[in-house]
């Protein structure tokens, strides 16, 4: 099949077989309902009526008759909290969608440019030296992109346009650095008191978040989202042979970049703010494909539907299950781990 015919065929498909309207009601109403429902979560019980009457006078700005310990933890702590994790869950959900279209492989996840090492060496490095929130979240997000520029300038070193194998064994290999500067950070730090606070910290949290993390990742995050929302069509081009796409008129290379920027803002500030979260963006786009089907114009929105309901459900097992939060990529890899498992026994290694 040549190249346009192909392309037709896949636009045609959701024409064809359409996505089911109860299905789409679904992906719109469910983060709306988990939205809702998580603010009653959490080791301090709130009520329902107590989160409807607490959301609804802050809302319009009438006397509240309800603790001011209710309305300290629904406002303060968990509607940032929340919020967060709609976001985070959306754009990693996306940018690992995006990335397994655009290399053609089912086991890419957000981390394969090293964009997680490098901002985790960031983060683990501003806590040795200060632990200052604002620096941790700074030097997070700048050697995250750091790390994407040397994935990408290895890739560059024979000269031309980067391939999906020179850019993935980039990755691999700016990866293994970062996480052995981390290593050396790790043996360096005070046991007592930086050791654990890296340790935690890596492991990715949403205990600390606060309105004004949101304020500083959510434009950054936002704008990386609206970026793959624009470019989602061009992911079924990117996914196709480079003398296929080259023949559709269509510049890889600057489309490539474009998508790694939009990928890496997304991640590094997500790890900025969270720490690093794993199974995010290598489960939730096969959940989606199975839902939607492949073709990026339904999957990229199905993705940031389905992602963020399934971090902030594993954000409510964190801060509900036990006294003590647990680290959110351990509930991550737990969950993840045996429903990926699962996907393979059903679709024999078929993703697309």
């Amino acid at each position: 099949m040549d190249p346009v015919s192909h392309i037709e065929s896949w636009e045609a498909a959701p024409k064809r077989h359409g996505i089911p309207l109860l299905t789409k009601v679904i992906l719109v109403l469910l983060p709306l309902v988990v939205f809702v429902l998580s603010f009653g979560l959490g080791r301090y019980n709130v009520s329902p009526q107590a989160v409807w009457g607490i959301l609804w006078g802050q809302a319009f700005n009438l006397p509240s008759s309800y603790p001011g310990t209710d309305t300290s933890v629904i406002m303060v702590l968990r509607f940032p909290r929340i919020l967060m994790c709609l976001l985070v869950g959306a754009g990693l959900s996306m940018a690992g969608a995006a990335l397994q279209g655009m290399f053609g492989n089912p086991l890419v996840s957000p981390q394969i440019l090293g964009v997680s090492a490098g901002a985790g060496f960031g983060a683990a490095l501003a806590i040795l030296l200060s632990g200052s929130i604002f620096m941790i979240q700074t030097m997070a997000l700048f050697f995250g992109i750091c790390a994407v520029a040397i994935t990408y300038a290895i890739s560059r070193f024979k000269g031309g346009d980067s391939s999906v194998y020179m850019l993935v064994l980039a990755g691999v290999i700016t990866s293994a650095f970062f996480e052995a500067l981390i290593s050396i950070i790790k043996y360096v730090a005070d046991p007592f008191s930086k050791l654990p606070t890296i340790t935690y910290w890596l492991l990715g949290s949403m205990a600390n978040v606060s309105w004004q993390d949101l304020m500083m990742v959510a434009p950054i995050i936002g704008f990386g989202i609206v970026g793959l929302i624009i470019m989602r069509w061009r992911l079924n081009i990117l996914s196709l042979d480079d003398d296929e796409a080259r023949s559709l008129g269509i510049n890889i290379n600057a489309s490539r970049i474009m998508v790694i920027i939009f990928c890496t803002l997304i991640t590094a500030a997500s790890v900025s703010v969270c720490g690093i979260v794993g199974w995010v963006g290598l489960v939730i786009p096969h959940i989606c494909r199975i839902i939607v089907g492949p073709n990026h114009k339904n999957l990229i929105p199905a993705c940031l539907s389905v992602g963020a309901v399934y971090l902030l459900m594993i954000d409510n097992l964190a801060r509900s299950l036990v006294s003590t939060e647990i680290p959110l990529s351990i509930l991550t890899a737990l969950v993840g781990a045996p429903f990926f498992a699962y996907l393979l026994s059903k679709s024999g290694g078929q993703w697309s």
